[in-house]
């Protein structure tokens, strides 16, 4: 194929199912099931096969999780009204008061469309192709060998026990990247994984690493017009994500009117033209244009997101510019050699993994490499760490809570969860935590080689 555009949507949500409710928990999981997933699953299931997604482990155990959907539901059905009410009889502005009616009325068609899919792992079954790292850990950062298979093979044991076949493309948390761990990709059957080489990487076309596996430049320029500041969702007839009422809702657009849906729809169709106009015009002379997206941008961080990528599938259709899966275009791609030399990358600030390294990010990488450190480097005996042990040193590893911790934007509680499953990793290895499970967590544990 001379030329393509891969759109990869990496779906993921930290492990909250159970650990907390407003204005921290598992509130994040329903708002992101109610604005995200669902409208997104409509939008797939329309087009089957032209875009890549990536659903990590951790999101399907929660997702899976005894209970969880129903609560979900019950937020739905019952929190979301009573807050929409309150909110009603605040404002006074008729204007706000539409925006928050539709509003209302969004929630309310979310919960029946939870109802009507019922098994929300089973919707991402036909489109979920590519998986991560069990619990989404910056895999550079780790300490161990062991650490870094833990991650993996748990991972993508989970993915083939919920969604079968796999065909070895795998997202690596925050593209978090270095050449030391290709050979443990390899063996772990990963045949193709997105990096962030911007400014660094010759080619559109992907590379070879040379322990095997395909290593496919992400296109910054294509992700930026709808992921950065003043990328498409600044639209001034958006939804602002970012200004909320009393009780959290949001009611106005960026340019401070109350939020029309019919002006934002329209929005979201020039914006996709545009993105189509754009991709076609860098694909000129050929290559792939990867563009990797967090889903969790469309719809949940921008409103109109689903409506837009609707839109970009109709726009690449009309302008014969080739949308296809990224398997599909790696298939028929001729790859490079990777170049030598190329430092630790991630899409984080820099490209490089300051952002979960530095001091900024309570100094997570530190606990959890000594955590794994601990756990793993001999001190459990000759058994090896008990199976709790293992899932506490999973959940301590996510990315999420230096992530956040760093951009202050969850108070406390990504802190406090680290801390917590540090403490519980302690316990379980002192055998004080005997239970093998916490929660829905891993429930194909892969036991490392130690």
């Amino acid at each position: 194929m001379s030329r393509a555009l891969c759109i990869v949507l990496h779906t993921h949500m930290p492990y909250v199912e159970g650990f907390g409710t407003w204005p921290f928990g598992e509130e994040w999981l329903w708002e992101a099931v109610a604005t995200s997933y669902l409208p997104l699953l409509d939008v797939l299931d329309a087009s089957p096969g032209r875009v890549t997604v990536s659903v990590t482990p951790v999101l399907a155990d929660q997702l899976a999780a005894p209970g969880a959907m129903e609560r979900c539901a019950a937020f739905l059905r019952e929190v979301r009204p009573e807050s929409h009410r309150l909110d009603l009889e605040e404002e006074a502005d008729p204007g706000v008061q539409v925006a928050l009616e539709a509003s209302a009325a969004a929630y309310a068609a979310a919960a029946g469309a939870l109802e009507a899919r019922g098994d929300l792992v089973r919707a991402f079954a036909a489109h979920a192709g590519w998986t991560s790292a069990a619990t989404h850990a910056v895999l550079p950062l780790l300490a161990t060998g062991a650490g870094v298979r833990l991650q993996l093979e748990t991972g993508i044991a989970s993915h083939r026990a919920r969604f079968g076949e796999w065909g070895g493309g795998l997202w690596l948390p925050e593209c978090a990247h270095a050449p030391w761990l290709d050979g443990h990709l390899e063996a772990a059957g990963v045949h193709a994984t997105c990096v962030d080489w911007t400014g660094r990487a010759p080619s559109r076309r992907p590379f070879r690493s040379p322990a095997g596996p395909l290593l496919v430049p992400l296109d910054r320029e294509a992700i930026e017009l709808a992921w950065s500041p003043r990328g498409y969702p600044s639209r001034a007839a958006y939804r602002d994500t970012h200004r909320l009422t009393t009780h959290r809702h949001q009611a106005w657009a960026v340019d401070g009117a109350p939020y029309d849906p019919a002006r934002g729809a329209e929005q979201a169709r020039a914006d996709a033209e545009d993105f189509a106009r754009r991709i076609d015009e860098r694909l000129a002379d050929g290559g792939l244009c990867v563009c990797g997206l967090d889903t969790e941008l469309l719809g949940h961080f921008w409103h109109e997101g689903p409506a837009w990528l609707a839109a970009v599938i109709a726009a690449c259709e009309a302008r014969g510019l080739p949308l296809v899966a990224l398997d599909a275009a790696l298939a028929e791609a001729e790859p490079l050699p990777a170049p030598a030399g190329m430092p630790a990358t991630s899409w984080g600030e820099g490209r490089d993994l300051r952002t979960w390294s530095a001091p900024p990010g309570g100094r997570l990488a530190w606990v959890q490499r000594a955590a794994e450190l601990t756990a793993l480097g001999g001190a459990a005996g000759a058994a090896g760490p008990p199976e709790r042990a293992l899932r506490e040193l999973l959940a301590l590893q996510s990315s999420d809570w230096a992530f956040l911790t760093a951009s202050g934007t969850a108070g406390d509680y990504p802190l406090e969860r680290a801390e917590g499953h540090r403490r519980g990793l302690e316990a379980a290895l002192a055998g004080r935590l005997t239970e093998p499970r916490l929660r829905g967590l891993a429930p194909w544990l892969s036991r490392p080689r130690i």
